[in-house]
């Protein structure tokens, strides 16, 4: 007993079991399982917000996003988020939820296109006990789970044709059906989507429902490529280099001059998402207290040479 104690057991019962000395260390149990689940989403939720209020963004294509989401996170509209993959659309979502009435109830994240439609179908609306071979019981949909907070549909643009009318009964009803029932479950959520294609194109092709993109789209974001924003590259890089350098427990001082001029020229095809990755992955391999080019991936380096040099014989504080 005591052996299991030490390697993490919670309690144990001597013998002989009495049933209800069973059922009181059980609901202990449970009760602290509780406790610390509770504490972990606590802090998890306190990290998300945290990373909400930074979000870094000085160039003025992206003052003009600020602007909108602070008009409408304070609303319950719908909101629809446009841009290419890498530009930060859930960052925007939780910065408009955090920022909303609802900020302290349930944030709930789906990419649309990581599941296939039968999956995704039994995630989002829930199913019940034997509506299909393997159903051995009655599951909450994470549209039930939400109800009070905020759900936003990642690439809501790969979401299959009878799934699509389901989520439209959702935003004109605010009610569904789990797979296989028969009752509606009421459910009162914030809904943002967003999606890294073209919706007027996606009607035209007949893979996107047009009432469906009438009714997400009250308010849209439009989010610019990091291309579009290079003001925003070097605080970006500032950014992540301070980030990585607490994750990594590394001690990084400052990123060179050589390195700013690749970074500033690079057009960024993967955009915010593909720059974290470039600066992680200098601070890993980083041998000095500066990143230099030899820290940086080939592709950039190859790229800067086509395109020639930027910025040069620019301090990293005038570049700034």
């Amino acid at each position: 007993a005591v052996e299991a104690m030490k390697l993490g057991a919670y309690d144990y019962i001597t013998k002989p079991f009495d049933p209800e000395r069973i059922r009181t260390v059980v609901r202990k149990a449970l009760k602290q399982i509780a406790l610390i689940n509770e504490n972990r989403y606590l802090k998890q939720k306190m990290r998300e917000a945290s990373d909400t209020q930074n979000i870094v963004g000085d160039s003025k294509k992206m003052q003009e996003v600020f602007k909108i989401v602070d008009r409408v996170a304070s609303t319950d509209t719908t909101v629809l988020i446009l841009g290419e993959s890498g530009t930060g659309k859930e960052l925007i979502a939780r910065y408009i939820h955090y920022n909303s009435p609802r900020k302290d109830k349930i944030f709930i994240a789906v990419n649309c296109g990581a599941l296939r439609e039968f999956l995704l179908e039994s995630e989002l609306f829930g199913h019940e006990k034997g509506s299909f071979t393997g159903a051995i019981c009655t599951k909450r949909g994470l549209m039930e789970i939400a109800s009070g907070g905020t759900f936003f549909f990642d690439e809501i643009g790969d979401v299959s044709l009878p799934i699509q009318a389901k989520l439209l009964r959702v935003l004109q009803e605010r009610e569904f059906m789990r797979v296989g029932g028969t009752d509606n479950i009421v459910t009162d959520i914030r809904l943002i989507a967003a999606t890294n294609k073209n919706p007027e194109q996606c009607i035209k092709e007949g893979t996107l429902r047009a009432d469906l993109y009438y009714r997400l789209n009250v308010v849209s974001v439009l989010l610019p490529p990091l291309r579009e924003r290079r003001d925003d590259i070097l605080p970006l890089a500032e950014f992540f280099l301070k980030r990585f350098n607490r994750k990594l427990g590394r001690n990084i001082c400052e990123i060179s001059q050589d390195v700013l001029n690749v970074l500033i020229g690079y057009g960024w095809p993967g955009n915010v998402r593909e720059l974290e990755n470039v600066i992680e992955r200098a601070v890993v391999l980083a041998t000095e207290d500066t990143i230099r080019v030899s820290d940086l991936p080939e592709k950039l380096l190859k790229a800067h040479v086509d395109s020639g040099p930027v910025f040069s014989g620019l301090s990293y504080k005038k570049a700034k």
